[in-house]
């Protein structure tokens, strides 16, 4: 079955314990929706530098990764859907970029 990456851009530090508890279920429960679907489920990632011929840039572009997951699903419109589901899409506050991983 094809694999699918999930890029996750976006999204906001909790300010409480309280509303890091709250994001955290929010993202155990969707992941854990996913079943055997989620085949690594990734880590939130820090600031990236972005590597050009023209030097290194500090600032991560215009829309920082903020971590990533692979899921396994029938094609990119199933693993759309899924993606769907991500808890920062569901409030606003961040984009899941979904693309297929290449067997070489």
């Amino acid at each position: 079955m094809p694999q699918f990456i999930f890029a996750y851009h976006g999204g906001k530090t909790p300010e409480t314990p309280e509303e890091g508890a709250k994001v955290m279920d929010a993202w155990k429960t969707w992941m854990g929706g996913m079943g055997d679907a989620l085949v690594v489920p990734g880590n939130p990632v820090g600031m990236s530098k972005t590597v050009q011929h023209s030097g290194v840039e500090d600032n991560g572009g215009a829309n920082p990764l903020s971590g990533y997951s692979v899921v396994e699903a029938l094609d990119i419109d199933a693993a759309c859907k899924m993606a769907n589901g991500c808890p920062m899409v569901a409030n606003g506050d961040g984009s899941v970029e979904v693309a297929e991983i290449i067997e070489m």
